[in-house]
């Protein structure tokens, strides 16, 4: 793997874990160091970054990890329910039943896995992303592909949050599944609206744990390396 793309990946999976928080400045210099890079490879992330909006310049000198507050939350959420519902629905259509039974068996179980701590949290996400991917391949649409690639992103940064509210997790559980047997009864309508029920929850859900907005004072590097 290129120095710049180790350095991408890196750095944006330290932004949509939260190690680098909104607001925290990133110095080219500090990065370079830090990771063990050049200063070229930094700036080739950097421009990643800023394309995938996880990273804003302030100024021509300085960047910072874009924030996460209510605004831009509710931009991601109507961009995904105007998506999201809309894929739902072509998946009805145009569903493969074999994908979904299997997701259908894995959601019924699903809320074990969130009385299993870190580990089964991760299974439980992986099976929401394997949803996500049996969706979008059940549609076969390049530029439904494309638009969810980059609201997938935006969306791991809000779903770091549910993550402390077990209850709204076994809420979303159900509500998966609901999508899965309207999927799988063929009922586009039904996929839809399930979605949309999903999508208004997990936003209110976000905004009751958006943290006020904090001055730019955090600095580049992430907490556990200060």
């Amino acid at each position: 793997m290129r120095a710049s793309d180790r350095s991408y990946a890196t750095l944006r999976d330290e932004i949509l874990d939260g190690i680098l928080e909104p607001g925290a400045v990133l110095a080219e210099v500090e990065q370079s160091t830090r990771l063990g890079v050049s200063r070229t490879p930094i700036r080739e992330a950097f421009s990643r970054l800023i394309a995938d909006g996880l990273v804003t310049a302030q100024s021509p000198r300085v960047l910072v990890v874009s924030e996460l507050d209510s605004d831009r939350v509710r931009g991601l959420y109507e961009l995904r329910i105007a998506l999201e519902c809309t894929a739902a629905s072509l998946a009805a259509r145009r569903r493969a039943p074999e994908a979904f039974e299997q997701l259908r068996g894995e959601l019924l179980a699903a809320p074990a896995l969130l009385d299993e701590g870190a580990e089964g949290l991760a299974r439980y996400f992986a099976i929401v992303d394997a949803l996500d991917d049996a969706i979008e391949a059940a549609i076969d649409n390049a530029y439904l592909s494309t638009a969810f690639a980059s609201a997938r992103l935006h969306s791991a940064r809000v779903r770091r949050l549910a993550q402390h509210d077990p209850a709204r997790m076994r809420q979303a559980a159900e509500e998966h599944l609901l999508v899965v047997d309207a999927i799988l009864e063929g009922d586009a309508e039904l996929a839809a609206d399930a979605t949309r029920i999903h999508l208004h929850r997990s936003l209110h859900s976000a905004l009751q744990r958006i943290p006020p907005r904090q001055p730019n004072t955090a600095t580049a590097t992430p907490k556990g390396n200060r």
